[in-house]
C-alpha cells in the first residue's frame, strides 16, 4: 500500500472529500496554522504544521529551498511515496521534485494549460470566457505545467464573481481530485 501526505494550507476542504473517499492519508502537513490540520486531527491522522516563519515567513526573505529540504525530510521520515497538494499554499523548490518527481499530484482551478497561476479564476473571468473548470495534474517544478491526469469543464455563468465561479469550481475538483489520486495510486501498486 503506498502512503499517501496531503499538503493543506486552508479550510481542508480537499482534505476532507479525499478521506470521504476513502482514500488512506498517512500524514497531513500544513504550512501555517489552519482548519485542516484540525480536520486530520479529527480523522485521526497524523498532521504536523512546518510553518514558513521559521524560515523567513511570506516575504521575499523566504527560504524556499530550505523548507523544501525540511519537507522531503519530515515526508522521508513517514515513508511516503505520493503527495497530493491540496490547496498548499507554498510552490516547493525544484528538490522536492528530485525526489519525489512524478508522485506529487495538484490541483488547478482552471482548465490547464489556460490560466496558470495563482488568480486563475479571476483570470478566467476577466477573459470573458465561457467556459473554465478544473484540472489534477502531476506537479512538476515548472508550476501548473506538469502532466494532465484529468480535467472537467465549468461553465462561467452570467452575473458571475470569483467567489462564486471559484465555489462551483472547488465542487468539482472535491469530486475528481480524490478519483484521480485513487486512480494514480493503483497504478503504482
Amino acid at each position: 500500500m503506498k502512503r499517501l501526505a496531503v499538503l493543506a494550507s486552508g479550510t481542508g476542504t480537499i482534505l476532507e472529500a479525499i478521506v470521504a473517499a476513502g482514500i488512506e492519508v498517512s500524514l497531513v502537513v500544513c504550512d501555517r496554522e489552519c482548519r485542516a490540520l484540525k480536520m486530520a486531527s479529527d480523522f485521526g491522522i497524523e498532521s504536523t504544521m512546518l510553518d514558513r516563519s521559521a524560515y523567513g515567513g511570506y516575504g521575499s526573505a523566504f527560504d524556499r529551498e530550505g523548507y523544501t529540504e525540511a519537507l522531503v525530510k519530515l515526508m522521508q521520515a513517514h515513508s511516503i511515496d505520493v503527495v497530493a497538494m491540496a490547496g498548499f499554499g507554498t510552490v516547493l523548490a525544484a528538490n522536492a521534485y528530485d525526489y519525489y518527481g512524478g508522485r506529487i499530484l495538484n490541483t488547478h482551478p482552471a482548465l490547464l494549460p489556460a490560466f496558470t497561476g495563482w488568480h486563475a479564476v479571476e483570470d478566467a473571468l476577466k477573459s470573458g470566457v465561457k467556459v473554465t473548470g478544473c484540472t489534477v495534474h502531476v506537479a512538476t517544478a515548472e508550476v501548473d505545467a506538469g502532466p494532465i491526469l484529468t480535467q472537467r469543464a465549468v461553465d462561467v455563468l452570467e452575473g458571475d464573481t470569483v467567489e462564486s465561479l471559484h465555489e462551483r469550481i472547488k465542487q468539482i475538483e472535491r469530486e475528481i481530485y480524490p478519483e484521480a489520486i485513487r486512480s494514480f495510486l493503483a497504478a503504482l501498486s
